[in-house]
């Protein structure tokens, strides 16, 4: 989960064992004159929006406002009628079993008609209209990461589109759906804090799929599947960093974690590499220094792991220095991936002297 929807993967791999259900009759595929495309709504009084896909049948999906959890569909058709069949993990480790049936016909405004439960003759109405995502009101900050979720996954993108919540000390913001707090700079340049904005924005979007992935006895408690730890460990006049550490579990075989380290140009909100601020600072040179400088509660066993070589690692800044953590590490030794702290002092000699940079990190 270290980039942006990567779950849609294994959202496909964890569907693709229920593709073989077929519970709701019709005939797979879609009918003609259904337009593909986003729908808000109801199903039963209760406010819905759901997305149909031509080019992916099998990643069609809904969900309820008030939870904002992906629910798989899987389209048929029965004459000019869509059946979309809902497909839903009840426990941990059980295969998906058909929950609903949609029948959906076109209507002038966009799709109608009913939900039942399997086998049940009792039906809820169901009404949808079209929505244009791309004319919507821009709730968010106008980025780019924000237009590309709009472009690519427009089902999460309404989801997100709506008021965060800022700590009352302007130091940190709340997503609502996700519930995900990241870090803010108060008084910072607005691009500082957009380029935040954005960081957060990506990780709630996985944050809200890894959920949508769980079994539903685990979705009951909002706080499964993901977590997030996000700080500001560095605030210069020039730089600013930020170390994210998440939690997942998505419903695999094993939960997972990681850790990001990003430094941002405290005025224009660009990222830096390393590489800009200690050109010297190879990653050659990056393993030679964690290896030589292993913390302190380190288990033997993890530095025999460590030795084998090949590391790679994020870095991110604090008052010690460079702060380096493993991220290529295979899952069964992840925990060995602790962070070491390489003093500024320590790799002066790699130093880009004439950044404009440096004085954020040594004293001319």
């Amino acid at each position: 989960m270290r980039r942006w929807l990567f779950g849609l993967g294994l959202a496909l791999l964890a569907h693709a064992g229920a593709q073989d259900l077929h519970g709701c009759g019709g005939q797979p595929g879609l009918p003609g004159g259904v337009r593909d495309g986003v729908y808000r709504g109801t199903l039963g009084g209760r406010p819905v929006a759901l997305q149909i896909r031509h080019a992916d049948v099998d990643g069609s999906a809904y969900y309820y406002e008030r939870i904002g959890l992906d629910i798989p569909l899987t389209a048929f058709r029965q004459g000019t009628a869509l059946i979309l069949q809902e497909e839903v993990r009840k426990s941990q480790g059980d295969d998906a079993v058909v929950t609903g049936c949609f029948t959906l016909r076109p209507t002038a405004a966009g799709l109608g008609g009913t939900w039942r439960a399997p086998g049940s003759t009792k039906t809820l109405a169901v009404t949808l209209r079209a929505v244009n995502v791309g004319a919507l009101p821009m709730n968010l900050p106008d980025t780019a990461a924000a237009a590309t979720l709009r472009r690519d996954d427009p089902l999460t993108f309404l989801k997100l589109n709506r008021l965060w919540v800022r700590a009352a000390d302007g130091r940190s913001v709340t997503e609502p759906a996700s519930q995900l707090v990241y870090p803010r700079v108060p008084g910072a340049s607005a691009a500082l804090n957009t380029a935040l904005q954005d960081r957060q924005l990506r990780l709630a979007a996985d944050a809200l799929d890894c959920r949508s992935q769980l079994a539903q006895d685990m979705q009951r408690d909002p706080g499964n599947g993901y977590e997030l730890g996000a700080k500001l460990t560095f605030q210069g006049a020039r730089l600013v960093s930020v170390r994210e550490d998440v939690y997942y579990y998505c419903g695999g075989a094993h939960p997972d974690t990681y850790t990001q380290g990003v430094i941002l140009d405290r005025a224009s909100g660009r990222e830096v590499k390393v590489a800009q601020l200690w050109p010297g600072l190879t990653g050659a040179k990056q393993e030679a220094l964690y290896l030589a400088h292993p913390a302190p509660d380190l288990d033997p066993a993890c530095r025999d792991v460590l030795r084998e070589g090949g590391l790679e690692f994020t870095a991110h800044l604090s008052p010690a220095g460079v702060n380096l953590t493993p991220t290529s590490l295979p899952h069964v030794v992840a925990a060995c991936a602790e962070t070491t702290v390489i003093s500024y002092a320590e790799i002066g000699n790699l130093a880009d002297t004439r950044s404009p940079y440096i004085g954020d990190l040594y004293k001319r």
